[in-house]
């Protein structure tokens, strides 16, 4: 089934699990205004306030998870889809996708949105999934109610949902090594 692998999209020219927010805000400013100028595929459109908006996402999605028993090891994610979803590697140049067995996880470690982090906890349209952060048993649950929105909104054309969002809370180098 669909949902069985956690899917990663990147440029192949930058590799995989490369993260803004790992980096200062002024350096990650850098590289987000380089790509700008470059016009370097969807995140050349991001707000000028993109990156402070993302870190305090990041911060409630955090918060949220520990709330429900998860032991993130990350101050901030990585980011995969449960489930391909072709549109992201559109987003770059040079798309590449990475796919990992959802097994090879420790359900500790990740937590889900349903759409991406911000759309999920920044529209305030009364879906039941919105401002929510989800556990691996909670997800699949939410996914059997709903489905996956890579199936239902490929297009975009019915939401902000275009994808059931992993944020990964461990390190990938050692954990994901076998499948790079």
């Amino acid at each position: 089934m669909d949902y069985h692998y956690l899917f990663h999209y990147y440029d192949e020219s930058t590799g995989p699990f490369r993260n803004l927010s790992d980096l200062s805000p002024e350096s990650a400013e850098t590289v987000l205004q380089d790509i700008r100028e470059q016009s370097k595929g969807f995140a050349s459109q991001r707000s000028a306030d993109y990156l402070q908006i993302r870190r305090s996402l990041e911060q409630r999605a955090r918060a949220q998870f520990i709330a429900k028993g998860g032991k993130p090891v990350r101050r901030h994610p990585h980011y995969m889809t449960l489930g391909r979803c072709p549109w992201l590697q559109q987003w770059y140049p040079q798309g590449m996708e990475l796919n990992i067995p959802v097994a090879a996880f420790n359900p500790e470690r990740i937590s889900f949105t349903y759409g991406d982090l911000f759309p999920t906890m920044r529209y305030t349209d009364g879906k039941p999934y919105r401002g929510q952060v989800y556990t691996l048993k909670e997800i699949l649950e939410v996914v059997r109610e709903y489905g996956l929105p890579q199936k239902w909104n490929a297009a975009g054309d019915s939401g902000p949902e275009r994808y059931v969002e992993v944020q990964i809370w461990e390190e990938p180098p050692g954990l994901f090594q076998k499948y790079l």
